[in-house]
Parts: structure tokens; sequence; C-alpha cells
């Protein structure tokens, strides 16, 4: 390929590391197309939207290509692609099939190519998903943050032919958040934004926008922005109008789609997908907690659904079968699948529970306990309950230097975790006076030390990404009522439940919940392992076992816990009480403190 690629000496980035790189000739343009990953694989193809060029996929190539054969290319005009001559029609949907078909044809021949486009890549791969040509070469098609200009025109008329408040307010709402596309159909406009201060200040409008470094990585954004963001403009003037005026009545997806739908994009409206599956028969949803710019911000979720969905239609055992998806079931499996979960104390009882719920949902799990046994029994339970992955790990949470060397770990080999559930805890019972000091240093390090300890390094690790989170710490309906039979675990609990407040206020700012879940009387193994302070070893064992009988007798299982928490992370709530005496003690705290505290001059039934 000659020269710079796009025709108008601009600088062009390097290209992806480690990739091959080849050009691809077709209707007088070159396509500059990169190729990672063994041939012989599922070609998995990544189509890049606008103003981008092919390596904003860098991480997400980087985490496929042990998988497939991963196939990225600069579209006319972008990167280091040539661009068409005259540029106005040399951008159409036609145009641009025609280049796919092109591309998929000299990197997979004879066999389909699984696309996933992003922006105007998904634009693209609505139209290669639905139009005659591309049948037969098309395996399957994810699509994010970019939808069918022919369904978004019958969208459009749709809303007008009846239009009733609710409708209206789509429309007004979606266009609030198109007000750029007018400005791109507008003459000589874009091109001198994009070649002058638009340009060369994109990298850090874009890391503000998205609260990512610009710089982080791969070299994206490249410095051919200003010549793809110039060309790119022909992208809207050749296609929207014609297709919002004029949609195809016939613009049914010949092949299977997921669709991943980020939460927070502030060009494109939710709404805009209702009713798709009239349009997408087998369709597969997701939603992400994330701006726009998913394949930069959140590589390691997409890599993990596209690596799913690919799979699980190379897996598929005939065409037109529905394929079976290993992406979690119930109500919350669009909001955590994939996602990436560590949950301490997950040996059993409640952190059991919690593991195993997420993984029932489709997120990835970390199980962590310092009984490796029990962490490695969990994991692998979560396997067979649906976690797209699940990995054991040994730790105490008391000890800050093994927290920060877990979090690390995790880091570098999972990637930043999602949600993180603190729920290791000890029990201790006993007056005050009867407790030693070593006893105190010991459910303050475990119940309150492991918790802040969680909190600080996966805490941090949420802030610095950018990308939010959400933390949930185990409490108890013991910090709502204090005991004279249980001062230790109560104050701890309640330390637990302030802590937990302050840090939602601190990090509400980066995006990151903050749950503090207050558990009643709960039947876990918690009661076999309790501490009875100023007794022998004969009236420790009498009492464990006493009590063990009284949570099994009042039977309320660790299972509701592990779906009030899905719930609390789903809704962001702050406080979470747990089965009826916790909801009583908790209002007792709140309105009837005499109440309250006669309460707790009452001796506990040991």
């Amino acid at each position: 390929m000659s020269g710079d690629g796009t025709g108008d000496g601009t600088e062009v980035g390097r290209g992806i590391e480690g990739a091959r790189e080849r050009t691809v000739r077709t209707g007088g343009i070159e396509l500059c197309v990169a190729e990672l990953g063994e041939a012989d694989r599922p070609t998995v193809v990544l189509l890049h939207g606008y103003p981008d060029s092919k390596e904003i996929w860098a991480e997400v190539a980087a985490r496929l290509r042990d998988r497939f054969h991963v196939v990225l290319y600069d579209v006319r005009g972008h990167g280091r692609s040539s661009a068409p001559a005259p540029l106005r029609g040399g951008f159409t949907l036609e145009k641009l099939t025609d280049d796919f078909l092109a591309v998929a044809d000299a990197v997979s021949p004879g066999r389909p190519v699984h696309l996933v486009g992003h922006d105007w890549g998904s634009v693209q791969g609505w139209e290669f998903a639905t139009v005659a040509a591309t049948e037969g070469r098309l395996a399957s098609f994810t699509s994010i943050s970019g939808p069918s200009l022919d369904h978004f025109g019958h969208w459009i008329k749709e809303r007008l032919a009846r239009p009733t408040p609710r409708r209206l307010a789509h429309l007004l709402g979606q266009s609030t958040r198109s007000w750029y596309v007018g400005a791109l159909h507008l003459p000589g406009l874009p091109e001198a934004a994009w070649r002058g201060p638009l340009g060369q200040r994109w990298p850090r409008m874009l890391g503000r926008l998205e609260t990512l470094p610009p710089d982080a990585g791969s070299g994206y954004p490249t410095a051919s922005v200003r010549g793809d963001g110039a060309h790119g403009a022909w992208l809207y003037r050749d296609n929207v109008r014609a297709r919002m005026l004029r949609p195809r009545p016939d613009a049914h997806a010949h092949v299977p789609v997921q669709l991943i739908v980020p939460t927070g994009d502030i060009y494109l409206s939710e709404r805009l997908y209702d009713d798709l599956e009239r349009w997408a028969p087998r369709l597969v949803r997701r939603t992400v907690a994330a701006r726009h710019w998913v394949p930069r911000t959140r590589p390691d979720l997409l890599a993990s659904w596209i690596t799913d969905f690919v799979t699980a239609q190379e897996d598929a055992p005939a065409e037109g079968v529905p394929a079976r998806m290993p992406a979690g079931t119930g109500p919350y499996a669009d909001r955590f699948g994939g996602q990436l979960v560590l949950v301490t104390g997950a040996a059993s009882g409640i952190g059991r529970a919690t593991a195993l719920a997420f993984a029932e949902a489709g997120a990835r799990v970390i199980a962590v306990d310092r009984d490796a046994a029990g962490a490695a029994r969990t994991a692998e339970l979560a396997r067979l309950t649906g976690a797209r992955g699940a990995w054991a790990e040994c730790c105490d949470v008391s000890d800050e230097q093994a927290m920060e060397k877990l979090a690390a770990k995790v880091a570098g080999e999972h990637g930043v975790v999602d949600v993180l559930v603190n729920n290791a805890g000890i029990g201790l019972a006993g007056t005050f006076l009867d407790t030693t000091a070593e006893e105190w240093r010991r459910i303050w390090d475990v119940n309150v030390g492991g918790v802040v300890h969680g909190c600080r390094v996966f805490g941090r690790q949420m802030a610095e990404r950018g990308q939010g989170g959400h933390i949930v710490n185990t409490a108890s309906a013991a910090a709502f009522q204090p005991s004279r039979g249980l001062p230790a675990y109560s104050t701890t609990k309640a330390a637990v439940l302030m802590l937990s407040e302050c840090l939602r206020a601190e990090l509400a700012g980066k995006g990151i919940g903050v749950t503090a879940v207050c558990p009643g009387v709960i039947n876990t193994p918690i009661t076999g392992s309790t501490s009875f302070v100023g007794v022998g070893e004969e009236e420790q064992r009498r009492r464990r076992e006493r009590t063990a009988r009284l949570y099994a007798r009042r039977n309320y299982p660790p299972e509701k816990v592990a779906a009030a928490i899905l719930r609390a992370v789903a809704g962001n709530a702050a406080v979470v009480p747990v089965a009826p005496e916790a909801h009583v003690l908790r209002m007792l705290s709140r309105f009837t403190p005499r109440l309250r505290r006669a309460l707790a001059r009452i001796d506990p039934p040991l």
C-alpha cells in the first residue's frame, strides 16, 4: 500500500502490535487489514466506528487472539486505508458492504465470519446482517452502540404516525442526543473542525468523556484521527437522510444477533432498541454500565461476551436452531452476565450462596476464603451453575499485604473487579468485661480490617479504571441493635455499616455504588465457629450446638441474602436489611431508641 493510506498527507498510526497486515483492494480502494491468531480458527471481524480506526479494538483483539482468528480493518478513508475519489457518494452502505465482502473473502475464504461492530461499525453491521448479498458469508453479528438506519427510520415513522406522549418523549430524547448529525451534514464544517482544533483536542476530550486516559494502552486514538473525522462525515451524508426517509421494509437479520447496550451512552437512547426482536428474531440482549466507547473502557467484558456468543454459534447443532448461550439465567443475566465478581468468605454460607447467585446470572466469579478447599469447591459449583469463569483464591482478608497481592493478581489475570462483596467475618459472643484485648483484635482485624482492606485495594482499582463498579459490605442486623451479649460483634458490624455509608458518599462521584447488607438470623456455618468468651471448652461446645439448633430452627437460608445482594447491586441500594427481624431492628433504631436500649439489657438465650 503506497503513501500514508489516507490520500491527504495525514500521519497515521503504527497498527496493532503483533498483527499480520495485508492490503485488500476493492473498487479502487485499498483497505488496511490486520490479523491476529491462527487462521484455521473461527474468524471474528472487529469493525470500528466514527471517528475511529481499527486501533480502538486493540485491547479486545488481544483478549480474543488465543481463541479466534481476529481480523480488524480500517474502513475506507480511515486509518491506513485509502479514501474514495470523489468523496461524495463514496461511503454508501452498498459500497461498504462490498468492502466487507472483499475482506471476508480474503481472510476467510469459504467459511462465514462473525462480525462485531461498534458505532458506525455496528451501523454497517446491521446492513451486512440484513442484505441478501452477505447470506452465507456472515455467521453472527454483535452490535454495540449503533442501530440499523432502516430500523431507526421505521422507529421514527411509527412514533410520528401515533404521537402519544410517551412516543413523543422518546423522539425528543433521541433528537437531543443526535444534535451532532445535523452539524456533520453542513458543507465544509466537519472537515474544518477535524483538521483544526477538534482534531487536535480530540484525544483529551475523549479521555474526559469516557473517564479514560487518552494515551492508555494501544496508542488510540491514532494520529490519523483528523483525516478519519473529516472523511467519516461522508458516512452520515451518504446514508442517514436517504435511509431515514425511505427505510428498507425487509431489513430482517438473517443471522443471530447479540445486542450490547451501554446504559450511559450519551448519543443513543435505549428506547431505539424497543421491539427489536421483530427485526432480529434470534436476538440476545446485554446491558453494560458504561458510556459510548465500550471497546476502550470495557475490553475485558466485551471479550467475554463475544467469546460466549461466537462459541455458542459455532457449537449450534444446525442452522435455524437457537444456540445455547452460556450467558446466565434469571432477571439479572443481562446486568451481570460476563461481569467480574469477587466474594470474600466464599467457602460457605452467605459467601458461597452469593457467589453461586452471581454465577447463575452469568458473571465471572472469584471465590476468596482462607479455607482453600472450601473456596475451590465454591468455584467448582459456580462453574456448574453457569459462571463463564470461576476461580478460587486462598487469602486471609485481615492480612493487608496478602489482600494487596490478591488485588494485583486478579487485575493481572482477569481484569478489574466489577462487583466486590466483602463478606468474610467471624462471630464472637460474651460480655465486654470478659472479652480480652486479643479477642477484640482478632474480630476487629477480620470483620472491620478485612472490609477496609477489600474496599481500599479493589475500590482504588475501580476508581482508577473510571468506569464505575459496586462494593457490597456484609454488616448485620446487630449493627442496628446494641446487645450486652454481643458487644464486640455488634461494634464491628456497626463500624462496617458506617464505613459503607461514608464510602458511598465519597465514591458516588466516581460511579461506584456501595451497599451495606444487614442480615438477621441466617442459617449459616458461622454458628459453628463463633467463640464464646469467658467459658471453658465444654461450655463453648454446648453453646455452639445450642445456637446452631436455634438458627436451624429459624431456617432462613443464605440464598435469600444472596438474592437481596443482587437486587441491591442492580438497584444501587444503600442499606439492605434481610429477614423480618432485621427490618424490625432497623425500624426500632430509627424511631424508638428507648425501646431499643431496653432490649439491649436482656440476656441472650445461651
